[in-house]
């Protein structure tokens, strides 16, 4: 991965100068990195000398001042680098402020930004260390120039980074359209972060990557008013540009109204000097202070740039996918006057107190429960349900609970566990959720939810009762007919019960809707406002992450011994149970490998991530067979343990083509074999036997071959074509990639994401009995100024600085009011 740092120079030629001098003391490869200068039509000969100094930099002359957003934009269009790093040319980075950086973006392919922890030249006071917004659109820095607090402040995510340091996908900056040129400097930041947040993506916020900032009061040349003419256009276009309707509705006529009453308070005026009560002179002139004006020019400019403004906002609310409620988390401290005069408070006062400015949207709360461990290490149902909490975090407020294990992640949703057996601890969730989804047995092991009165979501994507027909076959009958009328018992409750239902396929939906049915569910009632019934039952498969695999270490080839660079690699994803026909694969592998030699099988992980889910019977059997024909661990492999998820890319990237082979029976006419998924992913062609929803889906589609079941003779010509015929390979592989883009999660979820946004009872059901949240504001007082209001603020920054930040806090206000 290449990092793109621009810096931007305008008369700052020596702070240019030692910036980049710092940047060659990095811990990041010199290959790996390109610099770029932007010269801003300094009117000098800043060019000459930068190159003179840094002649490995690579410098673009600007012929006018483009301001800061427009420098970084014009920087942007030369940079070759995955990653566009922003570093201030009167700032200079740590020598981990790249490397930690780049760690962050690996953590989640849903981080599109990168924000650093930015202190001052000597590192003793906050520059950021984190972003917040008052409700009248005026980004800042909580803390700045305090004192840096003993602990770092609890910051995952950020509604922006300061451009004096910070990171961006070049694809997502692409995306975006990079910083807005009207602006021309300030919020600029802060408005490319909000755009960024609504389109999905994630701007995190890295301690580890640190800056230092100078901090130039490069504005003061100007005059004071010139800045503040600035901060309020442009404060004014970020509002408009990315509130959703409702809330630019209720804040846009308080945020205009302030902004009068502050453009009165900076030029110390009367505004009842004209009342026709007062005396007055004949003049039709009054003298009137650039410091007024500045505010009344930024809003004229906010009127005149209106049709530009629309546009924008046009395709940013078109475009978006986050909620305001989900947006507004990031907004931190809203109420923050910003303004010290004593008028401009009690105006501001007037307006908090008779405008709902303060309160926060509210946002729809969701449960997604899986009985799977979460973590590094998942397989289907919880890389099922972590999906669903990642696309449910843009419209809701999510919390991803397994009843097994769960690990460190990085996410902008809570990951918590529940103990089967604990009730408690499970209904203090369901009391807190508005929608509950869930897989598996959660409504049989809780009471909570089973008794729960709020909306109930459940993924039936696995018909376990037909899975236990092939899972129980070697217990005995008894036993056998007990499991399957448990999990039948287990998925009737959940049928009776659930508001919307989540099945896989077209296949499941029609076997689901028969069983529905037959439960009483397909009524008049369900039946009036949706006729097909796709509001009580929709196809939500399983999906492919939206950003394509990449290769970043070699597990297999050259690694595992016997399975060399140049062998022809066959694959079977996900783990071993008893429904499937891994023999005859194994069969016919040893057939083609006498044949045509360096033809290799690995099968990805046998021991399940949950410990509760047993080694089956195949898996030895599978083993026995392969050291029977001589060919374990010279053509087939078996891995002892489980891939990572993160870490399941380098393996298929590996491979030649998938496979996944079963026999014909019920569970494999309505399964859904998630595995062919991340073939789609990795672009591998793939040979299957017939059966299925995806034998279908590939013959009809032209993904790779189906084959009759328990045939190994086919098997093997099956794969000899798949490997070895390069045409036939390439036009596959072409098809395989269109397919995928159709089964991407964000696409493929969009059922259950739309349910969310609009949480409603099913038509059967009494909509009286169902808390059905409402996603409007919250009614609530609003927050008053004096006593209460100095509590919070003294919690706020105790929480966030300790004690050191309070006490300065509190002599600053004790010495302003003397």
């Amino acid at each position: 991965m290449t990092v793109s740092v621009i810096l931007v120079n305008f008369r700052g030629t020596d702070d240019t100068i030692t910036a980049l001098n710092e940047l060659g003391k990095l811990d990041w490869p010199s290959e790996r990195l390109e610099l770029i200068v932007v010269e801003n039509a300094s009117g000098d000969d800043s060019a000459a000398r930068i190159l003179a100094a840094a002649p490995h930099v690579r410098v673009i002359e600007s012929a006018e001042n483009l301001g800061f957003s427009g420098g970084c934009n014009l920087g942007a269009e030369h940079a070759t680098g995955q990653i566009l790093a922003f570093l201030n040319n009167d700032a200079r980075p740590d020598r981990r402020w790249i490397r930690a950086a780049a760690e962050r973006f690996a953590s989640s392919a849903q981080i599109g930004a990168v924000a650093s922890r930015v202190l001052d030249w000597e590192g003793e006071r906050v520059d950021f260390i984190g972003a917040a917004l008052t409700w009248f659109g005026m980004g800042y820095k909580p803390l700045t120039g305090e004192l840096l607090p003993n602990t770092e402040p609890d910051v995952e995510d950020v509604l922006f980074g300061t451009g004096s340091a910070m990171f961006v996908r070049t694809d997502v900056y692409s995306e975006l359209g990079g910083f807005d040129n009207n602006y021309f400097m300030f919020f600029e930041d802060v408005d490319l972060g909000w755009r960024l947040n609504l389109a999905g993506y994630r701007f995190a916020y890295e301690p580890e990557s640190v800056a230092y900032h100078k901090h130039h009061a490069s504005m003061s040349s100007f005059g004071a008013y010139k800045e503040s003419y600035l901060l309020e256009r442009n404060a004014l276009f970020t509002l408009y540009k990315n509130l959703g309707e409702e809330a630019l509705h209720e804040q846009l006529g308080a945020t205009l109204a302030l902004s009068v009453r502050r453009a009165i308070a900076r030029g110390q005026l009367d505004s009842t000097q004209l009342d026709i009560r007062r005396p007055d002179t004949a003049d039709e002139t009054m003298p009137v202070s650039k410091n007024t004006m500045a505010t009344v020019f930024g809003i004229d400019q906010f009127v005149t740039a209106l049709p530009t403004l629309a546009a924008q906002r046009a395709q940013i609310q078109a475009d978006r996918k986050v909620t305001d409620a989900r947006i507004w988390r990031l907004f931190g401290q809203t109420d923050a006057p910003s303004f010290p005069d004593e008028g401009y408070l009690s105006g501001y006062r007037n307006l908090v107190s008779e405008f709902r400015v303060l309160e926060p949207p509210r946002s729809t709360r969701v449960i997604v429960i899986t009985g799977d461990p979460v973590g590094d290490r998942m397989a289907g149902p919880a890389i099922r349900a972590w999906h669903m909490a990642e696309a449910l975090s843009t419209v809701a407020e999510v919390r991803l609970i397994s009843l097994a294990e769960t690990s460190k992640t990085d996410s902008r949703f809570e990951v918590t566990g529940v103990r089967i057996g604990d009730n408690r601890a499970m209904s203090e969730q369901e009391q807190w959720a508005d929608v509950i989804v869930f897989q598996g047995l959660a409504m049989a092991l809780f009471p909570a939810i089973r008794n729960s009165g709020k909306l109930i979501v459940a993924d039936v994507y696995d018909p376990m009762h037909l899975e236990q027909l092939e899972q129980g076959r070697e217990l005995g009958d008894a036993q056998w007919t007990r499991q399957v009328a448990d999990a039948t018992g287990v998925l009737n409750e959940q049928l009776e019960r659930a508001d919307f239902l989540l099945c896989a396929s077209e296949r499941q939906r029609h076997f689901y809707l028969g069983q529905l049915a037959a439960l009483g569910r397909v009524t008049p009632a369900t039946y009036a406002a949706d006729p097909d019934l796709t509001g009580l039952i929709g196809v939500v498969p399983f999906g492919t992450q939206d950003e394509p695999p990449t290769h970043t270490r070699n597990v297999l080839r050259g690694v595992i011994p016997g399975i060399e660079t140049d062998d022809k690699l066959l694959i079977w994803g996900g783990g071993l149970y008893n429904w499937f026909d891994p023999k005859t694969l194994i069969r016919a592998v040893d057939t083609l490998n006498r044949k045509r030699g360096s033809v290799r099988l690995f099968f990805q992980g046998t021991k399940h991530p949950n410990p509760g889910v047993p080694e089956m019977g195949i898996v030895r059997e599978s083993r026995e067979l392969a050291n029977e024909l001589g060919a374990l661990n010279s053509s087939v492999f078996f891995n002892a343990e489980w891939v990572d998820y993160n870490d399941r890319q380098n393996y298929l990237l590996e491979a030649d083509a998938g496979v996944s082979t079963h026999y014909s029976h019920v569970e494999t006419t309505f399964s859904f074999r998630t595995r062919i998924l991340d073939y789609l992913w990795a672009g591998l062609p793939m040979v299957v036997t017939e059966g299925d929803h995806f034998a279908d889906l590939i013959r009809e589609r032209g993904l790779g071959l189906v084959v009759p079941e328990r045939d190994p003779e086919a098997l093997a010509a099956a794969l000899e074509r798949v490997l070895f015929d390069e045409e036939f390979r390439t036009d596959t592989i072409a098809r395989v990639r269109v397919v995928a883009e159709e089964y991407r999660w964000s696409q493929v979820l969009e059922p259950l994401v739309s349910f969310v946004a609009d949480p409603h009872a099913a038509g059967d059901r009494d909509g009286s009995a169902v808390s059905v949240p409402s996603t409007n504001r919250a009614h609530r007082a609003p927050v008053r100024h004096g006593f209460r209001r100095d509590l919070q603020l003294v919690g706020y920054y105790f929480k966030n600085g300790g004690v050191r930040v309070v006490w300065e806090k509190v002599t600053t206000r004790l010495r302003a009011r003397r």
